[in-house]
């Protein structure tokens, strides 16, 4: 008799987890989908979460929508089904999670607008809806992505389910749209800090969150992104951005800038690739201050970018703080752009110099000022062996404490500490 191969058994799936954001997919936002996309490749089970209806699917990202759930928009009839069945079948657990809702309404626990107060009761009746259809899935933890709306319904969900819950705070979800984070920080089981800074910031809101803040940066695959094989020209410096079109990415003082670079007469072009509510007022600008050429993109594909900074010199988003006191945290393309091979010139922000030392891996110019930019772009054309040096620096950067992999490591052994799986 013929014995039968022996044929490993599949491994098993690691855990289920819930990962809930705003807008999912969205294309801007690579570091939330990168990360699901890692962790289901490591054998997690992965149900995502959009509070909002997302844009059809283009290309390449159809796997992103597998699982989903949508809590408004087209998915608010399943969402308040969910919450009345959710009332039903587990009565006192959804009293106290509205009570809780209630009490936090009523005594946020730092200065909060009214009309965010009275949204917490609504949410919380939104996330017995989600808590509903999680339940069924045997979701065994909530990670929620930007620290406002997302956490506030996976806060509430995971007290339904009695799961523990983690986040991710950015930037506007800290500062614009604060909700509940001195609570948040209190109640989560694990929160996931991008950068040293946002640990600090949040150590000062909440000391006794210490020994849940736990350094997980977004990070880039290197393999991917990486300098081109051939080298670039060098009849004229090739300025490159790649952003949303808002007040804090600092876009204004760049076409500035440039307007002051070909005034030297340097020869330089610049190219914008992104959309945003500033989209007018840029072009307008541009055409006021006669800053030409600029080429203007509008969106493109992330999958498209490495190409883009493979024609380019030189990687410039000077971001700050903008009049409503909202600013990055370590933007995701400058470590993009740096694992490409490009120096970077970047506004002195604190989470940024975590990415960028000055004069070391990259520049950094002070906030709003063109003047420095305008210097810092030409001290670059003057001098291609400072351009590679930083280039050759800034990888190394990024290959050192910013990889994918290395990041998702991390999140993914303090996810098994926090169920108890064995590592």
């Amino acid at each position: 008799m013929t014995e039968s191969p022996n044929i490993p058994a599949p491994p098993k799936p690691t855990g289920k987890i819930a990962v809930i954001a705003a807008t999912f997919p969205l294309l801007s936002e690579t570091f939330v989908y990168r990360e699901v996309r890692e962790l289901r490749a490591r054998r997690w089970t992965l149900f995502t979460v959009s509070l909002n209806d997302a844009p059809p699917p283009r290309p390449g990202y159809e796997d992103l929508y597998d699982s989903r759930t949508v809590v408004y928009g087209s998915g608010i009839t399943a969402t308040l089904a969910g919450a009345a069945m959710e009332i039903l079948s587990h009565p006192i657990q959804s009293l106290k999670t509205l009570v809780m809702s209630l009490r936090d309404m009523l005594d946020p626990g730092e200065a909060t607008p009214i009309k965010t107060r009275v949204r917490l009761p609504l949410q919380a009746l939104a996330a017995l809806g989600l808590a509903h259809g999680l339940r069924g899935r045997g979701v065994q933890w909530i990670h929620c992505h930007f620290a406002h709306a997302p956490t506030t319904l996976g806060m509430y969900a995971a007290n339904q389910l009695s799961i523990p819950f983690s986040f991710t705070g950015h930037a506007n979800d800290l500062f614009q749209r604060r909700s509940l984070l001195a609570k948040k920080l209190q109640r989560a089981s694990l929160v996931s800090c991008i950068s040293r800074w946002h640990s600090d910031f949040y150590r000062s809101i909440s000391p006794q969150a210490e020994e849940k803040l736990e350094l997980v940066r977004c990070g880039v695959d290197t393999y991917d992104w990486r300098p081109p094989e051939k080298p670039r020209p060098a009849d004229r410096l090739r300025i490159v951005t790649v952003c949303r079109l808002v007040e804090k990415k600092g876009i204004d003082t760049l076409i500035q800038a440039f307007r002051e670079l070909t005034r030297r007469n340097i020869p330089a072009s610049l190219t914008i690739a992104g959309t945003g509510p500033q989209e007018a007022r840029l072009r307008a600008l541009a055409n006021a201050v006669g800053a030409d050429p600029i080429q203007w993109l509008g969106e493109i594909d992330n999958a498209k970018v490495p190409a883009l900074f493979a024609e380019s010199d030189v990687f410039a988003l000077p971001c700050r703080e903008d009049s409503n006191g909202d600013r990055d945290g370590i933007p995701v393309v400058l470590m993009e752009a740096m694992a490409c091979g490009l120096p970077a010139i970047s506004g002195d922000l604190p989470a940024i110099r975590e990415l960028i030392e000055n004069n070391v891996t990259g520049l950094l110019v002070p906030a709003s000022d063109a003047d420095a930019l305008t210097d810092a772009l030409a001290k670059l054309a003057a001098d291609p062996n400072l351009r590679r040096t930083l280039a050759l620096a800034g990888r190394r950067k990024t290959q050192e404490e910013f990889t994918a992999t290395c990041n998702i490591d991390r999140l993914e052994a303090l996810l098994k500490k926090g169920l108890g799986i064995p590592q």
